[in-house]
């Protein structure tokens, strides 16, 4: 389970200049241990068993949608992280250029073509359409968002060359960061809390739930071993940065 990524406290810690690194750090650092606790204790296994399934894809459905929204803002306008935190400006995208919306499209219209619809059945690969189907299946085996982010990759070094001279081989110089017992009240209360229920429905439950919508003929993911990785990943990326 990878590092989950605490959006709700990343909003807080963008929209809140007062809110320091250790108190950013004492609210992941919170959010990990109350999920460590949740499933250490079997406490997440009981609140999976009893949430009602609607609620679970209400949280997937808002999730799938604000992603959505998010992408379709950032292909229309310009973005520059340096200047916004919410990154956003209100100049509109060129049609045409390195960065423009044709690319975009383009970009889009490749990940459809690569992706497909999903794997064919063997009667429709033994049939007439059998040679179409397997291009599909090789074309669904294509990792097209790989490639679109190398392209992205590639493109930005050219539009901007100076990017090299910014580079710098690591390791970055490693510190310990010193956290209060104020730094975790302010934390907790200010970020920690907005990102709970998210954390928990969306990273644990949502999880399992969807894990058994694509898997039915798999053994049920368990939600208190979920909750524990969550947990334990945060607790030990947050103090490398993560």
């Amino acid at each position: 389970m990878p590092v989950q990524p605490m959006k709700s406290i990343a909003a807080v810690a963008l929209s809140s200049a007062h809110l320091t690194v250790p108190q950013i750090m004492g609210a992941g650092i919170a959010v990990a241990a109350i999920l460590l606790f949740l499933g250490a204790t079997g406490l997440m296994t009981r609140l999976y068993r009893v949430l009602p399934l609607p609620v679970v894809r209400g949280v997937q459905l808002f999730q799938g949608l604000s992603f959505a929204f998010t992408a379709v803002k950032y292909i229309r306008y310009d973005q520059d992280f340096s200047r916004s935190s919410s990154a956003s400006t209100s100049v509109e995208r060129p049609l045409l250029g390195l960065d423009g919306l044709l690319l975009a499209l383009a970009a889009l219209l490749f990940i459809l073509l690569a992706t497909g619809a999903g794997d064919d059945d063997d009667s429709a690969i033994n049939g007439a359409d059998g040679r179409a189907a397997t291009r599909r299946r090789s074309c669904g085996r294509v990792p097209a968002a790989l490639i679109v982010f190398a392209l992205g990759l590639v493109l930005c070094f050219v539009r901007d060359p100076s990017i090299f001279r910014g580079l710098c081989f690591g390791p970055a110089p490693l510190g310990l960061v010193k956290i209060t017992w104020e730094d975790f009240k302010i934390g907790f209360w200010q970020a920690a809390v907005p990102q709970l229920p998210l954390s928990v429905l969306n990273s644990v439950i949502a999880v399992c739930k969807l894990s058994s919508d694509l898997f039915p003929e798999q053994a049920e993911l368990s939600p208190a071993r979920v909750s524990v990785s969550v947990g334990l990943m945060n607790l030990v990326g947050c103090w490398f940065g993560a």
